[in-house]
């Protein structure tokens, strides 16, 4: 814990060292800014060609092709999911949360892309609706899908709590993982990585820094959507916290499924072409 008193005493210029303006780390005006029109429109005769129903407390693992789209609602009532991703064709290949919150903030939506991890650094997906962008950032300071938290894991469970829990979300993800691939559950755990917290309503306090959780604003009907920018495997838990009022890895929380469903257009997205991987030659320099 933080000490409430600093154990050093502030120096005259401490206000004006903290009055200095910031300056945004990662501008990103350099990136085509996506128009979601055209791919709003490609949702016209689109065929749902896949559908996974995620049970509380679980996970499983769905496919998406390039050029498709997936949706993830919430069905039965209030719940938080756990969203991994990797290339379809190398489980290398992964979503890469840090470098995403680095360029779109810490809460996702409507027009932000899911960016893979290094040395690839390419879009994985973009998402394209989003039915809670209504919410924005509330007086706490929280929003919605969130980018900064890791995923409940047995390992922090046991730290602080003891025991052994094995539905947690990594704990989720990696069965489900094993069950796709084939891996061991050892091989598959070394794969799964930070999430995307679909609908999970988070922030950092102000007084302390600290991550925090409130109640998810979801209801069923609502869905978060993205198009797949390669062949995607990917992976959804529904998290043991329910909706995340109250605990996050417990057998006490209300929890309830998510859909899953991946849809085909019947045309293509003008002018879209499939992820390339990054353009940097990796020489480092020498």
């Amino acid at each position: 814990m933080k000490p409430e008193t600093p154990a050093h005493v502030a120096p005259e210029d401490a206000a004006a060292r903290r009055a200095v303006a910031p300056v945004i780390c990662y501008p990103v005006e350099g990136l085509p800014a996506p128009d979601l029109a055209p791919y709003h429109a490609a949702r016209d005769g689109w065929e749902q060609v896949a559908e996974v129903l995620v049970p509380a407390r679980e996970a499983r693992c769905f496919d998406v092709p390039a050029g498709h789209f997936f949706r993830i609602t919430s069905v039965e009532g209030p719940q938080v999911g756990d969203l991994n991703l990797w290339n379809a064709h190398d489980l290398h290949e992964r979503f890469y949360s840090g470098k995403t919150r680095a360029l779109h903030g810490t809460h996702l939506s409507a027009g932000d892309r899911m960016w893979s991890n290094l040395p690839y650094l390419r879009e994985m997906a973009l998402i394209t609706a989003d039915t809670l962008d209504w919410y924005g950032f509330d007086g706490f300071g929280g929003g919605v899908h969130d980018v900064i938290g890791t995923r409940c894991d047995p390992y922090t469970h046991n730290l602080l709590s003891g025991g052994q829990y094995h539905h947690c979300c990594h704990s989720n993800l990696t069965r489900a993982l094993a069950a796709r691939t084939g891996l061991s559950l050892h091989e598959a755990e070394l794969h799964v990585h930070d999430v995307l917290n679909v609908f999970m309503c988070t922030g950092f306090t102000r007084e302390s820094g600290q991550y925090f959780m409130k109640a998810s604003p979801v209801r069923p009907g609502d869905f978060i959507e993205f198009f797949a920018g390669m062949d995607l495997l990917g992976a959804l838990s529904a998290c043991p916290g329910g909706d995340c009022s109250t605990v996050h890895s417990s057998d006490q929380a209300a929890c309830f499924p998510l859909l899953v469903q991946v849809f085909k257009p019947q045309r293509a997205v003008p002018g879209w072409q499939v992820s390339r991987a990054n353009g940097y030659d990796r020489s480092h320099g020498l």
